[in-house]
């Protein structure tokens, strides 16, 4: 049992849908933009060593976006699964219920915030 009413669970349902469109949009547009890129620039050799640098650094920012918003992709699809099978809105370490304010600012949350304290001390940032 979740704590939360059907109500409740259909509005985070929304909010789920409506960030998984908009990282779904950003992951499109980081895959075209690194396609046109990579079409239009001559090949490394050809570039000077400021535009070479330039074009590394915009690559590893780029591809640092799409793996958060995969990320995040990953958890909304964990929160779904949860809804799924009642598990939704109970933290996945010490199973207390998530207070409801915190699924409302980040519906994809699966743990309490002692226990993502924990896990994030723990964790090297940018791994679950």
């Amino acid at each position: 049992m979740t704590g939360l009413s059907e109500k409740q669970l259909a509005s985070l349902r929304k909010k789920l849908d409506r960030r998984e469109a908009e990282l779904a949009a950003e992951l499109a547009s980081i895959n075209n933009e690194a396609m046109e890129e990579s079409s239009r620039l001559p090949p490394m050799e050809a570039g000077d060593a400021v535009d070479q640098a330039e074009a590394r650094i915009h690559e590893t920012v780029r591809d640092g976006e799409a793996q958060r918003d995969a990320l995040e992709l990953r958890r909304i699809a964990d929160a779904r699964e949860r809804m799924r099978n009642g598990r939704y809105g109970r933290c996945i370490d010490c199973n207390t219920q998530i207070p409801r304010e915190r699924l409302e600012v980040q519906p994809s949350s699966e743990r309490c915030v002692p226990c993502q304290r924990l896990h994030e001390a723990h964790r090297p940032p940018g791994h679950t």
